[in-house]
């Protein structure tokens, strides 16, 4: 991991609107902060979390998210050059029966 003097502060505020964030940290809370910013976050917040975790560590992460709404798995299946069919959130989607539209 490489930490580049970025804080939790660094990320936007909207992505903690229901935890404390001063109780997080990168090391701890790598696959919570992955998952909120690939849900809520901006560029600036993605930018960051890629300088701190790598392409790999995020593709790992986002590769197991329980969900993603269409557009976000297209636009990580796109970035990762990874067919959707391998995410796990659409996996899910096709055992539920719930369509896709991509």
């Amino acid at each position: 991991m490489r930490h580049k003097n970025y804080s939790i502060s660094n990320l936007s505020s909207h992505l903690f609107w229901d935890v404390d964030h001063a109780q997080l940290s990168f090391e701890k809370s790598a696959i919570y902060l992955i998952e909120r910013v690939a849900y809520l976050g901006n560029l600036k917040d993605w930018l960051l979390l890629r300088d701190v975790y790598g392409n790999e560590k995020l593709k790992e992460v986002i590769l197991n998210m329980r969900s993603l709404d269409d557009k976000s798995l297209h636009y990580y299946s796109l970035i990762f050059n990874i067919p959707k069919e391998a995410f796990r959130c659409y996996k899910n989607k096709q055992l539920q029966g719930i369509p896709s539209y991509f």
